[in-house]
């Protein structure tokens, strides 16, 4: 079998792959300090991470020929989709590695409060509620781009959602709990996911 490389494509699966392993050291490496004993957790929101994870596998399954574009053989297009691509990779990391440090040690995999919690809205959090979900989403989506067939792309952004709807709405339940109006009138001035959307 010959692999037949096309630049754009390649540049992109590559820095892709690059942000990939940037975006895996930010979530291991991250020094996370002795965390307070919790106060309330939410298991619900591990059937949420688990619908991520589908998501992610159907973006790595579901996939065109590597290094090939997307969509045929319009080279604008192809330019377009990978600088698209790589920027939303980088992106990503950035976003994702900026709110864990944001967070500090209130950051968990799974929803919980701890005691003493604190209502972060600085740094990425004044942008969107749920900033790691969100560098996620661009994560999946940078990497769909990169190697999915777009049916793949398309399967993959509608199970991610629904993980992360339930995610957000089980640490939403335990914030609202804690916080009362007062994150109310924060989720009203700042969007879940995605900026100046949702």
């Amino acid at each position: 079998m010959i692999i037949h490389l096309n630049f754009w494509p390649t540049l992109a699966f590559v820095m892709t792959m690059l942000s990939w392993f940037a975006f895996v050291i930010t979530f291991l490496v991250h020094k996370k300090p002795p965390s307070p004993p919790d106060k309330k957790r939410d298991p619900s929101s591990i059937i949420g991470i688990v619908l991520q994870g589908v998501g992610y596998g159907i973006v790595w399954t579901i996939r065109r020929v590597w290094f090939t574009p997307m969509f045929g053989s319009n080279k604008y297009l192809e330019i377009a989709l990978a600088i698209v691509t790589m920027l939303l990779a980088i992106g990503s990391v950035w976003f994702c590695s900026t709110a864990i440090r944001t967070l500090g040690e209130q950051w968990s995999l799974a929803a919980r409060v701890v005691e003493g919690h604190k209502l972060v809205t600085e740094g990425p959090y004044n942008i969107v509620r749920n900033p790691i979900y969100t560098g996620m989403f661009g994560m999946l989506l940078a990497t769909g781009l990169a190697v999915s067939h777009w049916i793949g792309l398309a399967i993959a952004v509608v199970v991610f959602a629904i993980g992360t709807f339930i995610r957000v709405r089980s640490e939403e339940k335990l914030l609202r709990e804690m916080f009362g109006q007062e994150f109310d009138e924060y989720a009203h001035d700042v969007p879940a996911v995605i900026p100046y959307l949702i």
